[in-house]
């Protein structure tokens, strides 16, 4: 398995990888350590002639040096045999570094920190973490600045069952879940008083046959203050990790995204596991 796990040496990325070899402690990875400089090509210095390699600048010497350190840092405190890790630098955008990585390294599983939500400290479209969860066509584990590792034994996977999910999203789901064994909640965002419509009830009951694999039961939640509703379910079933799709904007965002002057602690506590199509 091949994750991708963007740092830029802070604090939040530092608590993102202790979080990812924590979680895949018991799986065989190679971690993708990527540091992102958007910088021109043009200031890495001028090529040595017909070497086809780049001069090795003050900034690519010490990016690589904290590189060397950082994994040495990890393997000296999360010693296993079953990890290996690589090291990059992409001299471009954040999203085109981590997509140049995603195919050269055919990368499965992206976990990435952040600081925040809902106006707390920045975690909003346009951010980083942002920006890759919703143009990056691949899972993303987002690991909040205040999350502390723990066994991920309950996770909620809110929906509206408006979406019929492929195999790629419910694959990823059934995957993590099966990690720790975990207990999925499928928590479905509606109006209660209202029924579900005929399409609604025949995703809801494709899921119910897609998750035989793994523990789980159905949920509902009510919209008309989705925060406030995830935030107590969250509270009251103990949850460890937060699961979306995010082709289903309109509470994807609502979760995620939506500013408020409610500070939700799911929000900064709670690793999301965004899956994509």
């Amino acid at each position: 398995m091949n994750v991708l796990i963007p740092t830029d040496f802070s604090e939040n990325s530092w608590n993102a990888i202790k979080y990812a070899v924590s979680l895949l402690k018991e799986v065989r990875v190679t971690f993708h350590l990527l540091h992102v400089n958007n910088t021109s090509t043009t200031e890495m210095g001028p090529e040595i002639q017909g070497s086809g390699t780049l001069l090795a600048t003050p900034d690519k010497i010490k990016v690589t040096a904290q590189l060397q350190e950082l994994k040495n840092n990890i393997i000296t405190q999360y010693s296993s045999n079953k990890h290996t890790y690589k090291t990059s630098i992409e001299y471009t955008s954040f999203i085109k570094g981590v997509r140049n990585q995603i195919v050269e390294n055919e990368i499965g599983l992206i976990i990435m920190g952040t600081k925040g939500a809902s106006g707390i400290k920045k975690f909003t479209l346009g951010s980083n973490a942002g920006d890759v969860i919703t143009k990056v066509k691949c899972p993303v584990l987002v690991i909040p600045e205040n999350a502390q590792y723990e066994e991920p034994k309950h996770i909620a996977f809110p929906t509206d069952f408006n979406l019929l999910y492929k195999e790629r999203i419910l694959k990823t789901l059934k995957s993590v879940t099966q990690l720790h064994n975990s207990f999925l909640h499928v928590v479905h965002v509606g109006n209660k008083t209202v029924s579900l419509t005929d399409t609604q009830e025949k995703n809801k009951s494709f899921l119910t046959y897609s998750l035989e694999a793994v523990q789980h039961k159905f949920h509902s939640c009510n919209s008309l203050d989705l925060e406030e509703s995830i935030q107590n379910f969250v509270e009251r079933k103990q949850i460890n990790m937060i699961a979306m799709v995010a082709k289903n904007l309109n509470f994807f965002q609502r979760i995620l995204f939506r500013p408020t002057v409610k500070k939700m602690s799911y929000q900064t506590k709670i690793p999301f596991l965004v899956l994509h199509e």
